[in-house]
């Protein structure tokens, strides 16, 4: 194995096997390596969109801020995404208007959009080259759905105040002449990595400080410990896509999916850049309702790249549906040529993982209980901009700043009206502790390929087993160390998976997302 591969392995380039384009397209963004204690105003843990924004804010206003990322810049869920920047809210603006009322709508709007003017200002700024475009964006039918839904979300985002039309066709898609559709303008895109190094680059200039391989512990209202050095400060920014300092109270308020994506060329001018999404699936086991998602990316002169996401399930539960990974490519795959038949080859297949909260917006602000403490999570399906307000919000609490989106993003906020959904997930997750009493689903070891892992037990122990690609034997616990559930193989990624929570483990044991913070133990097995 190469060098490159390992650090593939254990999530610090990117948190799975699969390369996104962004990834493939970028050149690795490292800094150096903490090398002794740190005191600083602000300490911020994650090297995605959602730190570096966070910090370029911050440090540009004079604070002193040290960020610290557990793999290289974007190698987290930043890196996975597929880069939409969009006020169309997937959990449609009539259900944030039924359970939150028509002002917080209004708020909603307006904190998207205002994202997404946010990193055009910013890319302006610092004349980051990422390839911002502004397009128009279109919501048309899932075949599940009623047009009566297109109609009411269109009469929602008009009093909440989005400049949209609604059209008697879907512009540019095969079928979309007589597919009814909600066309949102001045919508955006970009390369999001471009944008990563561009932020970084300037954080470093105004005087911040970045460090990469730099896993934060032990996470208190004092600072962190960041291998193994005390990085001691006045406010601790958690922008790790899942906190990983909460043992359980923002868990019960949103829910892991894992979301796919494919990518191919199509020659250049055939489509306008644009995005486009289906409305979800209504009669989807999930509560999340999965919903298909699209867009264009320069890719060289004579091509684009069309990126297509889409069928999610939960974390660690592809077996609920007894979908494997490869059957998801290949449907997502078959139902983006039936819209875009001008895609050529597959070149590119990733997924990632999106964290779904159960009223439909963001947590962004204190975490519970503390006052030096903050976090960003519930990015739904809409984690470039959510990670920008979030970075809006909190820089201006450390500020001192009045910002007028802090109430309706508070993680300590309690939404009745989501309360069947609450109930849903949280059954959900509970069900998933009968694994401890359920078979494995490997009855021996003799019976792993290399590059192939599995659960086994033995018995009243669960262990996890990975047979690399030089014959070797791994085996650790398959408790996650987060709350007690047993992990589950994912054979796309190559890594451990909670069901429960969304922790994910490497083929080594590393913890590669949280909530867990440590590691899965070591076992010495024959």
């Amino acid at each position: 194995m190469t060098k490159i591969d390992d650090q593939l392995n254990n999530g610090s380039i990117t948190s799975g096997e699969n390369v996104s384009y962004w990834i493939d397209s970028t050149s690795i963004i490292a800094f150096n390596k903490p090398d002794q204690n740190i005191n600083t105003e602000v300490l911020i843990i994650g090297g995605g969109i959602a730190g570096l924004t966070t910090a370029y804010k911050l440090v540009k206003a004079g604070k002193k801020v040290v960020l610290v990322e557990d793999g290289f810049i974007g190698s987290g869920e930043t890196g996975r995404t597929t880069a939409h920047l969009t006020c169309a809210l997937d959990d449609r603006y009539y259900y944030i208007e039924s359970t939150f009322g028509k002002d917080a709508s209004k708020l909603a709007a307006q904190s998207h959009s205002a994202a997404i003017d946010e990193i055009e200002n910013t890319i302006q700024t610092l004349n980051i080259d990422c390839s911002f475009k502004r397009v128009n964006g279109y919501l048309f039918l899932h075949p599940s759905d009623k047009i009566e839904n297109l109609e009411k979300e269109f009469q929602a985002t008009q009093t909440a105040g989005i400049k949209t039309n609604f059209l008697k066709v879907t512009p540019t898609i095969t079928g979309g002449e007589t597919m009814p559709s909600i066309v949102f303008n001045n919508q955006a895109q970009f390369h999001v990595l471009h944008y990563l190094k561009g932020l970084a680059d300037a954080i470093t200039a105004l005087g911040g400080i970045i460090y990469t391989e730099a896993r934060a512990e032990n996470i208190t209202k004092e600072g962190a410990e960041v291998n193994g050095f005390t990085f001691s400060a006045e406010h601790i920014v958690v922008a790790t896509n899942t906190p990983v300092n909460d043992t359980f109270t923002m868990h019960t308020k949103q829910a892991a999916y894992r979301t796919y994506v494919v990518a191919g060329k199509i020659p250049k001018g055939m489509l306008p850049y644009s995005l486009w999404w289906d409305t979800g699936d209504l009669e989807s086991k999930w509560v999340a309702q999965p919903y298909h998602y699209v867009r264009l990316e320069n890719f060289d002169d004579q091509y684009d790249l069309l990126i297509s996401g889409g069928e999610d399930h939960k974390t660690g539960q592809a077996d609920e549906e007894r979908i494997s990974a490869l059957e998801r490519y290949d449907r997502l795959e078959s139902w983006t040529r039936s819209y875009f038949p001008m895609l050529e080859d597959i070149t590119y297949r990733w997924s990632g993982q999106v964290m779904e909260p159960v009223d439909g917006l963001g947590f962004m602000g204190k975490n519970p209980g503390d006052d030096n403490i903050y976090i960003i999570t519930g990015d739904s399906g809409n984690g470039m901009t959510h990670a920008t307000i979030g970075a809006m919000i909190i820089s201006d609490l450390i500020l001192g700043n009045k910002n007028n989106w802090e109430e309706l993003y508070s993680p300590s906020r309690i939404t009745l009206k989501s309360t069947g959904d609450f109930i849903k997930e949280a059954g959900n997750m509970a069900s998933q502790y009968l694994d401890w009493i359920k078979g494995s689903d490997l009855e021996n070891t003799a019976d792993l390929a290399a590059g192939e892992g599995g659960v086994l037990s033995s018995g009243l122990k669960k262990i996890a087993v990975y047979r690399d690609y030089d014959n070797t034997l791994k085996a650790f616990s398959a408790v996650c160390p987060h709350l007690g559930c047993i992990v589950q193989w994912n054979d796309d990624e190559k890594s451990f998976d909670c069901p429960c929570h969304g922790s994910r483990f490497s083929t080594d044991g590393t913890v590669t997302n949280g909530p867990a913070q440590t590691d899965l133990s070591h076992i010495h097995i024959k």
